[in-house]
């Protein structure tokens, strides 16, 4: 009996590790793998705080319109969370595709930030206080958003190709100065004396549905969720359909390998760094002309930093990009009710996500390991039944 249960330990923690090591299922396991061990090391953190982890992270469902708390105000409920969540969510997957597209090339794009101010602060003084109907107002604002966010991405990557400057170092050095410029145009022709911020866009500009009721509560629905969900899609699309996805991936293995078969690395890079600041442009505008509609003048969106995590985290594929977005979302939109609630500092979601990045990088260790543990299992295994 004794060996039986043993054998069938085994074979247990041989399947999980055949999960770990498979190429077709070692992206879900290890992601997996990450949020159980950065769940793990946050609820250690609260403990030592003499907090209850499980209420914090019921408090962290709570704000996100997943679980129902206890008092709302007027008019509003779960469902009114919830598309306050989705209206986080959209740029957050927006902008992990930006980091996606560029990495799978072989890139590293730091500038998402930059391109979501640059996007969202031209789309704002273009359109935001036109007064155009809705109907021309909205396109508009997506198409700025795309432009510009494109503009700056192939900047980028005409400059390593053209330069060969680092796209990490120009990246961030745009980061800073289309900071400030735009913080400059704000604070001395767009703000809002009272809110310190800019003056907000008309209704008909904002990329959201406002003013329904569903079920007898307040919804404002974010349009950004509908070009998130579609854009992942057509990236996958891009990816592991076409010509071009092929050529950018190839790149993105060895570029010699690649110039060698005859593909233009350096256009590559360049077409590559375009869509990447697509992506970060939309971010941009259904981020700050979306959800918020302001923007804060010097004040870069940690966003764009949380869409390195989140893209990790989803072994850089599309769909994976969705997963892990609605897993980082739930923390970074969650973290002031969760510090109400339970008087933890607000902070330690940051601290999670931050976590969560390490554990993701550390895929490929994850893998080793697993690999020579299941080689380990299987050779005593073998020698148990050589013996008997």
């Amino acid at each position: 009996m004794r060996d039986r249960t043993t054998q069938n330990r085994r074979h247990v923690l041989l399947s999980t590790l055949d999960l770990v090591v498979d190429d077709k299922t070692s992206a879900i396991a290890i992601a997996v793998i990450s949020i159980l061990l950065s769940l793990i090391a946050a609820a250690i953190f609260l403990l030592l705080m003499k907090t209850n982890p499980f209420e914090a992270f019921e408090a962290l469902l709570k704000a996100s319109g997943f679980r129902a708390k206890a008092r709302y105000s007027l008019n509003q409920g779960m469902l009114t969370d919830f598309t306050g969540f989705l209206g986080i969510l959209a740029p957050m997957i927006l902008s992990a595709l930006g980091v996606i597209i560029a990495m799978r090339t072989g890139l590293f794009n730091i500038g998402i930030s930059g391109q979501m101010i640059a996007a969202a602060s031209i789309a704002t003084v273009c359109i935001g206080y036109s007064g155009l109907p809705s109907v021309l107002a909205k396109p508009l604002v997506i198409v700025i958003g795309i432009v510009v966010g494109g503009a700056l991405g192939a900047l980028v990557g005409f400059l390593k190709y053209r330069f060969n400057i680092n796209e990490v170092v120009s990246t961030i050095m745009i980061n800073y100065i289309v900071n400030y410029v735009a913080g400059f145009f704000i604070n001395t022709y767009y703000i809002d004396i009272i809110t310190r911020s800019s003056l907000v866009c008309t209704e008909e500009a904002r990329l959201t549905i406002q003013g329904r009721t569903l079920f007898g509560q307040q919804v404002t629905f974010p349009i950004g969720i509908v070009l998130a969900f579609a854009s992942v899609f057509i990236i996958r699309f891009l990816l592991n359909r076409t010509t071009l996805g092929y050529e950018l991936k190839a790149v993105g293995l060895n570029r010699d390998s690649a110039r060698y078969a005859g593909i233009h690395v350096g256009s590559r890079m360049v077409i590559a760094m375009f869509i990447s600041g697509m992506f970060a442009g939309l971010a941009g505008v259904t981020y700050y002309v979306g959800h918020f509609n302001t923007i804060v003048p010097k004040d870069l969106p940690a966003m764009g930093y949380d869409a390195i995590a989140v893209s990790l985290l989803g072994n850089l594929d599309p769909v994976g990009s969705i997963f892990a977005s609605i897993i980082i979302t739930i923390f970074q939109r969650g973290s002031v009710y969760m510090s109400s609630v339970t008087g933890v500092p607000k902070e330690i979601t940051a601290v999670v996500t931050g976590i969560i990045l390490v554990f993701s990088a550390c895929g490929t260790y994850m893998r080793a390991v697993a690999n020579k543990q299941r080689d380990r299992l299987l050779e005593t295994s073998i020698k148990k039944q050589g013996s008997c």
